[in-house]
């Protein structure tokens, strides 16, 4: 049997590892850029710097992003909206009550995205949103809006099965997010500043907020929810 050149096995190694490399580039300029994001904001990140994080040039990073603004665009879809089909799945495919629903999804998203670097883009867009209004429509369309109308979904789901009483869908959604966008700002706020003086266990705070959400929500006697009033034109 003859033996294969050694060279030429130098070469097939080294272009192979080349390949998985340029594989896995756009991983890493992604992961790079998130953390930038988070750190210094959008206004303030520079896409040299989010090259050279990433250990490639400005030039590579122009190859698969054609500009900052796309770039954040592919860190969002990435990190958060790429996945509300996989979590539209879920809730398809769950078979259990309304409260366990509930407590699935916000232990859920905080530990896909709460607990993660991807929770501080939520923050970046509101205290950025005035400088970049194209970027606040994409992130409604993307991320605001699906996330609405999963939520709604939770709940026209419990109302359907007898589990929760008939409230304003609108309000409904307001009054699930309103926790975990205070547990969100928590984190990057006086969570992320280190005072020993405030204590908050994520996960003693979501079931709290769980068991005053499922008290306000079940589908018992009770008074009845204030008559809304339509906004004028």
């Amino acid at each position: 049997m003859t033996q294969s050149c050694p060279v030429c096995q130098i070469v097939s190694t080294v272009r192979a590892k080349r390949e998985r490399r340029k594989e896995a580039r756009p991983g890493e300029l992604l992961a790079a850029a998130l953390d930038l994001f988070v750190e210094k904001g959008y206004a303030a990140t520079r896409v040299e710097e989010v090259a050279q994080r990433a250990g490639v040039s400005k030039g590579t990073l122009f190859l698969y992003f054609s500009s900052k603004e796309e770039l954040f665009k592919a860190v969002v879809r990435e990190n958060i909206s790429g996945r509300f089909a996989e979590w539209g799945e879920e809730l398809n495919t769950f078979e259990g009550s309304s409260e366990e629903l509930l407590r699935y999804c916000l232990t859920s998203w905080w530990e896909r995205i709460g607990n993660t670097q991807a929770s501080g883009i939520p923050k970046l867009m509101m205290s950025e949103a005035g400088n970049f209004p194209d970027l606040v429509h994409f992130f409604q369309q993307e991320v605001v809006q699906p996330g609405n109308d999963l939520i709604q979904r939770i709940l026209q789901r419990g109302v359907a099965r007898g589990e929760l009483r008939a409230i304003d869908p609108v309000y409904g959604i307001y009054a699930i997010l309103a926790p975990m966008v205070f547990l969100n700002m928590w984190k990057h706020g006086h969570g992320s500043c280190g005072d020993r003086r405030i204590q908050l266990d994520p996960q003693q705070y979501i079931a709290s907020q769980l068991h005053i959400l499922l008290n306000g929500l079940r589908s018992e006697p009770g008074t009845p929810a204030p008559a809304t009033k339509k906004s004028p034109a």
